[in-house]
């Protein structure tokens, strides 16, 4: 995706999250136990306000983390705010300006653009699914979330401890794209195309992505050959994006 739409699907998916939000803050959140619609607001403004951080310093690393906000600040209207500047933030930022990120090998202030329009659409999400019909993610933003979850996330650096149990071989394919995924007890490669799967996971790139993500069930998607490798790669995922 380009700069513009990551811009437009971040403009547009926070603008619902806080409609969403408005609600019913009392509210819990369905696939987020423990939480309710004030805390993922405040969880997302703090992520905001990090990313913000991280960017203006320019590679210096933002702490704390998480920081200390005052318990009494209304959170729709640190949401609005914080969700303001981070638009300002990114529009006025270079994509290829330096930043600190957690991923080494983009150093970037495009790496937060293309992170938080991520983060945000599954939040939001979140929040409308705890206050009335959650719309799906946008299909363009969904596929490429699938990229970021699987080459990024899984295949990173996140877990160092062995997972002998959540090893196999899957195919995970949507919208005319495949990523092939080779699980071993220490390391996940993933690789762009077809290979010699145990398992095939298939669906639409929002439901595909939502269910990466633990938001939607198995029957949301199509889960062919060895399903117990399928389910071993929900929860591999789970593991790397924790």
């Amino acid at each position: 995706m380009n700069r513009a739409k990551y811009l437009s699907v971040l403009d547009s998916d926070s603008r619902l999250l806080a409609e969403a939000a408005a609600r019913d803050l009392t509210a819990a959140v369905p696939y987020c136990p423990g939480w309710t619609v004030r805390n993922a607001v405040e969880h997302v403004a703090e992520v905001y306000e990090h990313k913000i951080a991280a960017i203006e310093r320019r590679g210096e690393r933002p702490e704390p983390w998480p920081p200390s906000w005052p318990t009494d600040r209304d959170p729709l209207a640190w949401f609005a705010d914080a969700r303001q500047r981070l638009l300002d933030t990114l529009v006025r930022t270079d994509a290829s300006a330096p930043s600190w990120t957690w991923w080494p090998a983009d150093q970037t202030a495009g790496f937060w653009l293309r992170r938080m329009a991520q983060e945000t659409a599954v939040h939001r999400f979140d929040v409308e699914g705890a206050t009335g019909a959650p719309r799906p993610i946008d299909a363009a933003l969904a596929l490429d979330g699938i990229d970021e979850v699987l080459l990024v996330m899984l295949a990173g650096d996140w877990s160092t401890e062995p997972q002998p149990d959540l090893t196999g071989t899957v195919e995970v394919a949507s919208d005319g794209r495949t990523w092939h995924v080779a699980m071993a007890p220490t390391e996940v490669t993933v690789t762009l195309g077809g290979g010699e799967p145990g398992a095939t996971v298939t669906g639409e790139p929002s439901a595909l992505l939502l269910w990466l993500w633990g938001r939607a069930p198995d029957s949301a998607i199509d889960i062919g050959g060895d399903r117990q490798a399928g389910s071993r790669l929900r929860k591999r995922v789970a593991l790397a994006t924790q």
